[in-house]
């Protein structure tokens, strides 16, 4: 079945896995618990407890399995972190301090 997730951790591609997701589910690749708010269509970091489901409980550990009945995988959960400004601050260093 496609259902086009990828996994909030590492982006691999989770095709194999069949919906709806358990609470037990990992990623084959990088062993990411899957059943967890970053990876829930109501995960949100603009509002509130970065929940969107307003009767929801709040969890505290955003990255590991958790209960939550509102809990719907969503589609293309993975950012792939910004090394653009890890570049830039390394090369501002670089050029301050010199290159050794």
């Amino acid at each position: 079945m496609q259902h086009g997730l990828v996994c909030w951790k590492c982006g691999a591609d989770l095709a194999a896995l069949t919906l709806p997701l358990s609470r037990r589910d990992e990623c084959a690749r990088c062993r990411a618990e899957l059943h967890v708010c970053r990876m829930c269509v109501e995960y949100d970091t603009a509002v509130a407890k970065h929940c969107r489901e307003p009767t929801a409980e709040e969890v505290s550990d955003k990255q590991h399995a958790n209960f939550c009945d509102f809990f719907r995988p969503r589609p293309k959960a993975f950012l792939p972190p910004d090394t653009a400004a890890v570049d830039s601050a390394r090369s501002e260093l670089e050029r301050l301090f010199g290159k050794r």
